[in-house]
């Protein structure tokens, strides 16, 4: 079982775990500023432990089609539960919030939505336009749920031009079952392999969380498998313990394994890599995406 060897609850998180929070009024700017406008960001949401690194720096990851998931994964901290149908006004409040901001590279994201024959696809569809409407120049990545494998509503959010699509594998497929119980490996790889035969302009990005009892055989296995599916962003980070009630952390990986892991993923031919204990699947996400840019040009 995944929990055999477990971290004990009181053990503590070794030292590259803790960080000092920066505050101030731009997180509070921020912060007023998604409570006034009735959005959600996935990192309040799921207890990002950048949120406020980023919200100081004005960035966020915005949460689409509400914030109830119809699924609930064992690792992460976004409610489950009854939902509503969303709301047809989401989209412009999120594309106004973006404006105020004067953000120009936008993350939007959503819960996972079953109960919806297209999973969401139209409503990050609308997003999309909406913010073009109101920032023409953003950029926009794009985190999205495997969409029950619809590929059709994958298609429509390929056709909307996402400047980045990004699905994660969260994990290696031995522990499917205990970490994402109504996920299927394989449909997530082929969503990230079709993304990539609509648009070979749209850059494809995946990302694993370390520390939930996988071995290097298989995080090496699951990086080729997304090497093949076309993936070119890859983020590796340290899966944390959101309450008592998720899954155990099985290890606590350093800072120096993940280096190791970046370089092995760019050895392998992700054209970049974010690796590290507190890297989440948007953080430093511009950054990330500026790689391909330069790589590009370095192509040509």
């Amino acid at each position: 079982m995944i929990q055999r060897h477990a971290i004990e609850e009181h053990e503590a998180k070794p030292i590259w775990l803790k960080k000092r929070f920066p505050s101030g009024v731009i997180h509070e700017q921020v912060v007023a500023l998604i409570n006034k406008a009735k959005i959600h960001t996935v990192c309040q949401k799921a207890q990002c432990p950048n949120i406020w690194e980023c919200f100081s720096r004005k960035t966020a990851t915005f949460m689409i089609l509400g914030d109830r998931c119809t699924r609930d994964c064992r690792f992460c901290a976004v409610a489950h539960g009854p939902r509503h149908p969303p709301d047809p006004e989401e989209p412009a409040r999120v594309a106004e919030t973006v404006q105020r901001l004067n953000l120009d590279y936008v993350v939007i994201t959503s819960v996972t939505r079953d109960d919806l024959s297209d999973g969401g696809a139209f409503f990050f569809v609308r997003t999309i336009n909406e913010i073009h409407k109101k920032v023409p120049h953003a950029l926009i990545e794009l985190l999205i749920p495997d969409l029950q494998g619809n590929r059709d509503a994958l298609k429509s959010i390929a056709d909307a031009r996402p400047n980045v699509l990004n699905h994660n594998i969260e994990t290696v497929p031995r522990l499917y079952p205990v970490v994402r119980p109504k996920a299927v490996y394989r449909r997530s790889l082929d969503l990230l392999q079709q993304v990539a035969a609509f648009d070979s302009d749209i850059v494809t990005k995946s990302g694993l969380m370390l520390g939930l009892g996988e071995n290097t055989g298989e995080i090496l296995n699951t990086l080729k498998d997304l090497l093949n599916a076309g993936c070119r962003l890859l983020t590796l980070g340290q899966y944390l313990r959101p309450t008592k009630s998720h899954l155990p952390v099985q290890r606590f990986v350093s800072p120096q394994e993940f280096n190791n892991w970046r370089k092995i993923a760019l050895e392998m031919g992700f054209i970049e890599a974010a690796c590290g204990p507190f890297v989440r699947s948007s953080y430093h996400a511009k950054k990330l995406y500026q790689t391909v840019d330069s790589f590009s040009n370095q192509s040509n």
